[in-house]
């Protein structure tokens, strides 16, 4: 059981509070995302525009940061943790991402600073001892030929940072993983020792794949069917997937799954995780929603029902409390 960003179904995501709630609340495991700042401190942020969740809009003194920049093929204005030395961005405190959906979550706005990876690493360290049991990192690492062509090199910086951290040599479970399958082989030839997963999405094309070979880069559809499945054997150790590749929804929102892919994968030897399983209405396949509005909680309970009965190896929450009790109840 993964809390996705700590428990931002309670509090803002990537936040102190919100990893430690998650951890309250029963997880296995946390996910940070990392995304680097000017000075190669790899900055624990969804996405490296962070206008959507820090305050920095609101700060007078990087007014002038704004920028229109193109993250891996799309255009984004905004302001860019590669424009922030850490010593900056430490000073920027997080806030919800969807505060309309979330507003409980959003009354912990401004309250916390933004987090370097080593803050959660050690975290989890520290919380592993206060409870006893074995807390593990699910680390996703983003965008990282964006990042290589301004010159980081985001293997060698976590590499270099789960080193001085005590992470590198499976001191504690640690799982590292990203859409891009390019950074993960380089980390696993670094010896790294970790599991490592692909992440798919249900639609487009591996950036860097797309860097390298334009259009004749496979899409994520095509690395989940079995020919691609195979061609994953060896160099990853599972395929952490988008629900609605599970679920299989039709154009009307009904369900048509469970797909085949969990099982071609574990034919394969493949572990299959996916993401992420919330119980709001906005999120859930459409046969699964209720009366109330987006922010309102549906039928999750079925929805997750579908993903638990085709054997998956484990999930991401938002919302810890309702994926401990239910996925490990």
């Amino acid at each position: 059981m993964i809390g996705h960003r700590g428990a931002p179904g309670y509090r803002p995501e990537h936040s102190r509070s919100s990893f430690d709630l998650a951890f309250a609340m029963g997880v296995d495991a946390v996910e940070p995302d990392v995304v680097v700042s000017k000075d190669g401190v790899l900055v624990v942020r969804h996405e490296n525009e962070i206008s959507g969740t820090t305050d920095v809009a609101d700060r007078p003194e990087f007014a002038d940061r704004r920028a229109t920049k193109t993250i891996d093929g799309a255009e984004l204005t905004g302001w860019f943790t590669e424009d922030f030395t850490w010593d900056e961005l430490s000073t920027l405190r997080c806030r919800e991402r969807l505060p309309k959906l979330r507003p409980s979550s959003a009354s912990f706005d401004d309250e916390q600073p933004v987090l370097s990876l080593r803050d959660v690493l050690d975290l989890v360290r520290a919380t592993s001892l206060e409870q006893g049991r074995e807390l593990g990192v699910v680390l996703e690492i983003k965008h990282a030929t964006y990042f290589e062509v301004l010159g980081w090199d985001l293997a060698q910086l976590v590499e270099s940072e789960l080193v001085a951290a005590g992470w590198a040599r499976g001191e504690l479970p640690l799982t590292i993983e990203a859409f891009e399958s390019t950074v993960l082989g380089r980390l696993r030839e670094r010896g790294i020792r970790g599991t490592y997963v692909y992440l798919l999405e249900a639609a487009g094309r591996p950036f860097d794949m797309v860097a390298a070979l334009g259009k004749a880069a496979p899409t994520y559809k095509e690395t989940a069917r079995p020919a691609g499945l195979d061609r994953l054997v060896g160099a990853v150790d599972g395929i952490s997937v988008d629900k609605r590749m599970i679920l299989a929804p039709d154009k009307l929102g009904r369900m048509t799954g469970p797909s085949p892919l969990i099982a071609d994968a574990h034919a394969r030897g493949l572990r299959v995780f996916t993401w992420t399983c919330r119980p709001e209405n906005a999120f859930l396949v459409g046969q699964y929603r209720a009366r109330g509005g987006p922010a309102a909680f549906g039928d999750y309970e079925s929805e997750w029902t579908v993903i638990r009965d085709a054997g998956i190896d484990g999930v991401f929450v938002d919302h810890a409390d309702l994926g401990v009790a239910f996925f490990k109840g």
